[in-house]
């Protein structure tokens, strides 16, 4: 018998994932400003094991976040969606620590994972980390590649993310997702000449170039959002 192989899906790029890959790649060495986080502060007794299968379950459900990004040889820009990927995560562990220790520690753990790039050709762009301060109260921080994930999207993730650790990991009475090839699909069936009439109103009167760029031969480094 054959194993089942290892990609489950290549599927085409929004047009918002077509500039972040272009971002990511362009300056290897840079720092990606593309890398966000955010940190949950959790109050009370906690089930770590629970909260990690809560997590390695969000992959499984969602086929868009095993995703990793490549060119084909024709410069076509795609995401393979892998079968199966391993969630990273860490433990730390900060309790001996007196209260502004721990703050500085977590700091620096803040911006290690903020630091690290994401190798967008190896999935998954998201990784976690849990920091036990006492025994009722940790810091759960995720970091993922703005690729996968926007501002509409992460309250989603959140509130999925608690409810599956409210029931052990277990997915099987959560509502069924809606592919993330579903909206892709209904993005290349849009009217591009719409659009573009759309864009030539909205910059009606617009005489000159706009300045994208800074002044050739004139260097600057990538800027952290605050």
């Amino acid at each position: 018998m054959s194993s089942q192989p290892r990609v489950e899906d290549i599927l085409p790029l929004s047009p918002l994932q077509e500039g972040l890959l272009f971002h990511a790649v362009y300056d290897t060495e840079a720092p990606d400003v593309y890398t966000m986080q955010f940190a949950f502060d959790l109050v009370g007794r906690m089930d770590v094991a629970a909260l990690r299968a809560a997590a390695a379950a969000l992959p499984r459900r969602h086929a868009n976040l095993r995703a990793g990004f490549r060119r084909r040889k024709t410069g076509e820009a795609v995401q393979i969606i892998h079968r199966e990927v391993e969630l990273p995560w860490d433990e730390r562990d900060v309790s001996d620590l007196d209260e502004e220790a721990q703050n500085a520690e977590i700091a620096r753990i803040l911006a290690a994972e903020k630091g690290r790039r994401f190798d967008l050709a190896s999935p998954p762009l998201m990784r976690f980390v849990v920091v036990r301060q006492t025994a009722e109260r940790f810091r759960l921080i995720l970091t993922n590649h703005h690729i996968l994930l926007d501002g509409w999207s992460m309250p989603l993730l959140a509130r999925e993310l608690f409810t599956l650790y409210a029931h052990g990991g277990d997915d099987s009475g959560l509502p069924r997702i809606t592919p993330y090839r579903d909206y892709l699909a209904w993005l290349a069936g849009r009217e591009r000449g719409a659009a573009e009439e759309a864009w030539r109103r909205a910059l009606d009167g617009v005489e000159g170039p706009t300045l994208l760029a800074p002044a050739a031969g004139e260097r600057r480094g990538a800027a952290q959002p605050e």
